[in-house]
């Protein structure tokens, strides 16, 4: 497989992993909500707006991390599920970290909501999962250099037309 097709199927699994993402953190967050059972049916154009909002959401924090994820498992060729399940939970830690503030004189997190760490953490490992079917069984395959074929075998003597 060529580096260009690789980059596209890098590109396509890591859009559909944050998509994957973005579902489970936009349900996990309004869970309590459909719970209740007053509430009514939810609207379907709010949950469609809703999911397209934590779609952006998540990929636009996890872009660096999970491409420095990407390029270290395509470096070392790391096909391993539980490798990119790893890499997905850590890429979602550091997104909800980064949006923790930090204090530099204690050096310490401030707010952390353990139930939102929870759900970006698990989040990630469904991602890394997801991203593992569509891009990461193959990583490195870009590198793998086609096997020779061997030359047809030659035609029969008399199936030649210039023989005769």
């Amino acid at each position: 497989m060529s580096l260009i097709g690789r980059l596209i199927v890098i590109f396509i699994g890591f859009l559909v992993a944050c998509f994957v993402a973005g579902m489970i953190v936009v349900g996990a967050l309004l869970f309590p909500e459909f719970s209740d059972l007053g509430a009514g049916p939810v609207d379907q154009g709010t949950i469609d707006i809703l999911l397209g909002f934590g779609f952006i959401f998540v990929s636009g924090f996890a872009l660096v991390p999970a491409m420095l994820i990407a390029a270290i498992t395509e470096a070392l060729y790391i096909r391993s599920a539980l490798a990119y399940a790893v890499g997905g939970g850590l890429v979602g830690l550091a997104c909800y970290l980064g949006l923790v503030p930090f204090h530099s004189d204690t050096l310490q997190f401030e707010g952390i909501v353990r139930r939102h760490l929870e759900i970006m953490t698990g989040a990630g490992i469904v991602a890394g999962f997801v991203y593992w079917l569509i891009a990461g069984r193959n990583a490195g395959a870009w590198r793998d250099r086609p096997l020779p074929q061997k030359p047809p075998p030659p035609l029969p003597s008399n199936s030649r037309p210039d023989a005769g």
